[in-house]
């Protein structure tokens, strides 16, 4: 019997598939760990941390300290947001350290 014989008979909403799959097809959609909405206004910690950075730059490094403490394991969906605030608390420090390397050099510091 070829696979697609094997697909086609096994038509029911549980019925198993080829590889061990089933078949939830039936419209019964159950709520997940992750259909709940986020926090900090549905954005997110780290999203809102990234945000808000631009107007405080210290919630950059609160998300980075999040990222590398992996506060995203309760909730994956955190880990872009917080992933950018690493990379702006990056870039952030390295135009910090240009900044005083120049002023250094020009002797107004």
């Amino acid at each position: 019997m070829d696979p697609e014989a094997k697909r086609t008979e096994n038509t029911g909403a549980h019925a198993p598939l080829l590889g061990g799959y089933r078949d939830d097809s039936d419209g019964d959609v159950s709520v997940g760990m992750y259909d709940r909405p986020l926090p900090c206004c549905g954005c997110g910690i780290g999203w809102c941390s990234f945000i808000f950075g631009f107007l405080c730059p210290p919630l950059w490094y609160v998300g980075t300290i999040l990222f590398y403490a992996e506060y995203y394991r309760r909730d994956p969906r955190e880990r872009a947001g917080l992933a950018a605030c690493g990379i702006a608390a990056l870039v952030c420090s390295v135009a910090i350290a240009i900044t005083l390397i120049i002023l250094l050099a020009c002797g107004k510091l």
